[in-house]
């Protein structure tokens, strides 16, 4: 069957495998699956509910989870189905940010998975006049449940009317509206067709190399972002059984339960596995300890398709067998593909994942984009550490003579919903305007630099691309988090959030006394001359002029939940510097 709208995925699905695990979730010690037939049921039970409902074309309903689970996906179909469109909202933002998005989009419904999130939305309920209802997943004294809905649609009578419904909706008409988490402002509601996203996924699966119907995936990737709703809509494509992580925090035991082929990842997360990987190897000692560090160093040294020659390969297999198999071993046993995106990946970790057999594919990609512009592939040599990979097919990249990556195709969004203003400076003569400074190699593939508005000069004239230092900083087991500054100033500095559970472990290691709060531990001078260090050995990669010079460390752990940082981990910047302008003013006015 030809797919041209979102909802015909789990219907392709049926019709090619119909597998009994396509969406599982694990509810208390047990994980339940349904079956793509199962899916597909509800999905129309849903839709049939809804029409019940007197949910009309083009109305907008609401999703907030705190969590990716089975009844997300059935609910989105259901909605689809119906031409309304589904209001993905992240869970960790303001009740404020709630009021905000539902009130834009005008939402008439919202499904929220729990107690927690139910609390925020109550906060703001009485300013919410559109909003004729709530339902939640979870069992919730006071609130209507979702199973309401498969009940009232348990009469099929009415399914005639949903299949009109479906007949009605276009590829081109609107499927979703994502708000974006934005580093500064109000968010924009990216409006996303079903063609948009549809287009990408097909543009995107030729570069995944999954067995049809035999691939398990762990989905914990907030589902209210497009890169991980993308990937779901994917994972359908190939028939691959959904198993959907518990938390963050249970993720390492939802790995080893689930055993999954694949995971999609952001960068900071494969920083800390690594870390904590790279801690169990300091806890070793005598010729595991050696072997350890030897297979590390190995692996830092990766290059693909055998560039480092026989001998490389030849200690690189004796590191995989007596190294290497227990990190894969820790992640479930199976897992032989990440594909990370949202942020920049350190070369170093590309390499040495890879280096273990587990890869990781970097891609890149906007909300405004569906989200996949380029995306590596280890087939047909589409891998090159430090790029995120080729372009994708039907969608075409040109670099702007500022170096800012422009992008056209059938996956640019339809525009930021009731805001024609801002959509015509983001998308001009066809081509959306990314923001981000790149450049295409001679083999084609892309690699990106910079954010556009994030480069400042210095008092003296010169450019500074902050990414491109804070992304080589935190290759440092001593940095969290990192924002390098100076817009303006006579050279750049940078606000940094220690690791402060390495630098606890490093302390004890060479019997340096750090008090008990994260403050001191900041204002320690041993600290903070180690991690000046760290600073000035990673400097040597780069100009005299973009070196930087002085660093001041935060007392406190830069957060989402604080606002530092966006629900995709990135820097908020200019919140950031509000909250540490008395340390920005010692850098520079001291």
């Amino acid at each position: 069957m030809a797919i041209t709208r979102l909802f015909d995925f789990p219907y392709h699905q049926l019709e090619k495998y119909n597998i009994p695990d396509s969406l599982v979730t694990k509810y208390g010690n047990d994980w339940v699956k349904t079956s793509t037939q199962e899916y597909v049921d509800r999905a129309n039970a849903i839709s049939r509910a809804l029409l019940r409902l007197n949910v009309e074309r083009n109305d907008k309903i609401a999703v907030i989870s705190s969590s990716n689970r089975t009844e997300w996906h059935i609910l989105d179909i259901g909605i689809l189905q119906t031409g309304a469109q589904n209001v993905p909202i992240y869970p960790t933002i303001s009740e404020t940010d709630y009021e905000y998005i539902l009130n834009h989009s005008e939402a008439s419904y919202c499904f929220v998975s729990d107690q927690e999130i139910l609390n925020k939305l109550n906060l703001v309920k009485h300013l919410l006049p559109n909003l004729k209802k709530i339902y939640s997943f979870d069992q919730i004294g006071g609130v209507s449940n979702w199973t309401e809905l498969l009940e009232l649609g348990a009469d099929e009578s009415n399914q005639n009317q949903v299949e009109a419904r479906k007949s009605a909706v276009m590829p081109t008409d609107l499927a979703t509206i994502i708000y974006t988490s934005g580093t500064t402002g109000r968010p924009k509601g990216v409006m996303l067709s079903h063609q948009n996203i549809v287009s990408n996924v097909l543009g995107s699966e030729k570069r995944i190399p999954f067995d049809p119907g035999k691939t398990r995936a762990l989905s914990f990737l907030p589902i209210c972002h497009i890169f991980e709703r993308m990937v779901v809509y994917l994972y359908q494509y190939y028939g691959v059984a959904i198993y959907f992580a518990e938390s963050i925090e249970k993720l390492s035991d939802n790995l080893k339960e689930v055993k999954p082929n694949v995971i999609t990842a952001v960068p900071r997360l494969l920083e800390k596995v690594y870390d904590k990987i790279y801690a169990k190897g300091l806890d070793l000692s005598g010729i595991k300890r050696k072997l350890f560090f030897w297979a590390i160093d190995l692996g830092l040294k990766y290059k693909p398709y055998k560039e480092n020659g026989w001998w490389y390969e030849f200690q690189l297999s004796i590191a995989r067998k007596l190294i290497f198999s227990k990190w894969k071993e820790g992640l479930g046993g199976n897992l032989n593909l990440m594909v990370s995106g949202s942020a920049a990946l350190q070369p170093r970790l590309a390499r040495i994942f890879a280096a273990a057999e587990i890869p990781v594919m970097e891609g890149y990609g906007l909300t405004e984009t569906s989200p996949v512009i380029a995306v590596n592939d280890q087939r047909n040599k589409g891998f090159k550490i430090g790029t995120v990979g080729r372009v994708i097919d039907d969608v075409e990249v040109k670099i702007a003579p500022d170096g800012e990556i422009l992008c056209k195709g059938p996956n640019i969004m339809m525009g930021y919903y009731k805001d024609p203003e801002k959509t015509a400076e983001a998308v001009v003569d066809g081509y959306f305007h990314t923001g981000d400074i790149g450049e295409i190699d001679n083999d084609g593939f892309l690699k990106i630099t910079d954010r556009k508005k994030e480069m400042f000069k210095t008092s003296g004239g010169k450019y500074i691309a902050p990414q491109l230092l804070e992304n080589a900083m935190k290759q440092s087991r001593f940095i969290e988090q990192i924002m390098v500054i100076g817009d303006g100033e006579k050279m750049p500095g940078a606000l940094i959030q220690p690791n402060f559970a390495f630098i606890r472990d490093w302390a004890k290691i060479h019997d340096i006394q750090l008090g008990n709060d994260l403050r001191s531990i900041a204002e320690n001078q041993k600290v903070k001359d180690r991690i000046k260090d760290e600073i000035d050995e990673l400097n040597k990669k780069f100009g005299h002029w973009e070196q930087i010079k002085r660093i001041e460390l935060t007392p406190d752990i830069w957060s989402i939940e604080e606002g530092h940082l966006t629900p995709t981990m990135k820097l908020k910047r200019k919140i950031v510097m509000e909250k540490y302008q008395h340390l920005y003013d010692k850098i520079y006015r001291d």
